[in-house]
């Protein structure tokens, strides 16, 4: 009977549980995601105003930019972008940063991805030496080595040449390609890796067959991160180009040419206009892979 009784009891609803005390509260908190987007629309606005104003500050004359520096322009016009390109030679600047730019970026992902892969996916003594000088050289500034990388670039004959300009570029830029890469190869599964050796795939047909596409998002991320640098880069070519002829300047030492000329020749608008052309190339670039970098930058910590 007692048993019958028990058994015929309906069974008591299940409680909710609930969790912990604070932690959905903090995670659904309207004032901090309100104060985090008021933040993030402030930091658009500052990045996106100076970019904008430019742009159209290079449609605009002398007259309008100083007395209605905030109105848009009465017309469009590429005259300041004419002379621009021609009287300032940006097409020549334009072009040597593209050959500098292209051949140093190839160089320092060839070399990067190599040495971070190498250091990621094998143990050997000395391995974590070897990281740890390419990662301290993210610590000293460049202009520290400015004095003895101009010494050194002259004794091997490279000064005020492309060359040693793209080697330099290749040397600054490695320490964090191979510092991110080497974080992005030890994220990949190893039994794929292994899977290819047991078919009899060499190390270097693995790397390029199978890691290399595999890190895909992560070698895309960090070339354009090395693009945008190396395309700003200011104080490497006028140490090592500045004995040079004009046309053999990067497109950062000619805006700064024609911005020393731009007060004497009171020509506002082709400053401008060169600025933006040396803005929309790399613009370009970033907008055109956002979404590779952003899958580059949280892969790795989804894995």
């Amino acid at each position: 009977m007692t048993a019958n009784m028990t058994a015929e009891r309906p069974a008591e609803p299940a409680q909710p549980t609930r969790a912990a005390p604070g932690r959905a509260e903090r995670r659904s908190n309207p004032v901090l995601g309100g104060l985090s987007h008021a933040a993030l629309v402030l930091w658009a606005i500052t990045v996106i105003a100076p970019i904008l104003w430019t742009f159209l500050a290079s449609f605009k004359t002398n007259t309008q930019i100083f007395t209605d520096p905030l109105s848009l322009p009465t017309s469009i016009k590429f005259d300041s972008w004419g002379r621009a390109w021609e009287k300032a030679n940006i097409g020549q600047y334009l072009w040597n940063s593209v050959l500098v730019v292209v051949c140093s970026t190839a160089g320092t992902m060839l070399l990067g991805s190599m040495a971070a892969y190498v250091l990621a996916r094998f143990r050997f003594r000395g391995n974590r030496l070897i990281y740890t000088l390419f990662v301290s050289g993210m610590v000293f500034p460049v202009f520290l080595a400015l004095v003895p990388l101009f010494f050194v670039v002259r004794n091997l004959g490279l000064l005020d040449t492309h060359l040693g300009l793209i080697l330099v570029y290749i040397a600054y830029s490695l320490p964090f390609t191979v510092f991110f890469l080497s974080a992005f190869f030890r994220s990949l599964p190893v039994s794929i890796a292994e899977a290819a050796m047991i078919d009899g795939a060499s190390h270097t047909r693995t790397f390029f067959q199978i890691m290399v596409p595999m890190a895909k998002p992560g070698l895309i991320s960090i070339t354009i991160f090395n693009v945008i640098g190396q395309w700003n880069q200011y104080l490497l070519p006028i140490v090592l180009l500045s004995g040079s002829v004009p046309d053999k300047w990067v497109l950062t030492q000619g805006i700064a040419n024609i911005s020393t000329n731009a007060g004497y020749q009171a020509d506002w608008p082709g400053l401008f206009a060169a600025l933006s052309m040396t803005i929309i190339p790399a613009l370009l670039v970033y907008l055109a892979f956002q979404r590779q970098i952003q899958a580059g930058l949280t892969s790795g910590a989804i894995k």
